[in-house]
């Protein structure tokens, strides 16, 4: 069967059929190119005209600013959509110190009759008059009191070396 369809394809006589038609559609074509406007007819309204025009001079009334509601309550709020929601919560107060500073200056030494080193050691207005590992703020202890300087250590083992006549801040706990 397909060797008859495929002859039927290959045929003459179909060429010559498809040709011809083809013809004819391009004259049928040609023949109304210019075409003819379509027939349009006046139709019977379904609702009766206005009577009235638009009461124009009315309009403005309905939209005066007097006939809009005021706000219900003032605020200082930024604008009409904020909300409280996505700020963040105040943060917490910073923890309460635990060291505070303290001026210290060294005034020198003093050997007593008995061969006893005393410094003497101004420690924010007040005289401090101490012997050799005695503490004179807190937990700084003198290690040593020489003629140019006064070493000061505390219990961690940190050392402050503080010149003669030379006021520097150190730090010492809170009790």
């Amino acid at each position: 069967m397909t060797s008859v369809f495929i002859q039927a394809l290959r045929s003459r006589w179909l060429a010559l059929a498809i040709h011809g038609l083809l013809w004819l559609l391009l004259y049928l074509v040609i023949r109304d190119l210019g075409g003819r406007a379509q027939v349009f007819q006046d139709t019977v309204p379904y609702s009766s005209p206005a009577r009235t025009p638009v009461p124009v001079s009315r309009a403005a009334q309905l939209f005066a600013s007097t006939n809009w509601p005021t706000a219900v309550v003032s605020s200082n709020l930024p604008g009409a959509f904020f909300t409280r929601h996505f700020v963040p919560p105040p943060k917490p107060p910073p923890p309460a110190p635990t060291t505070r500073k303290v001026d210290v200056t060294y005034l020198g030494y003093m050997d007593t009759a008995d061969q006893v080193r005393h410094a003497l050691v101004r420690v924010a207005d007040a005289l401090v008059i101490t012997r050799l590992g005695e503490s004179i703020a807190t937990n700084n202890l003198v290690a040593e009191a020489t003629m140019q300087a006064l070493t000061l250590t505390n219990l961690a083992g940190q050392t402050n070396l503080l010149p003669l006549s030379v006021k520097k801040e150190i730090e010492v706990p809170i009790k």
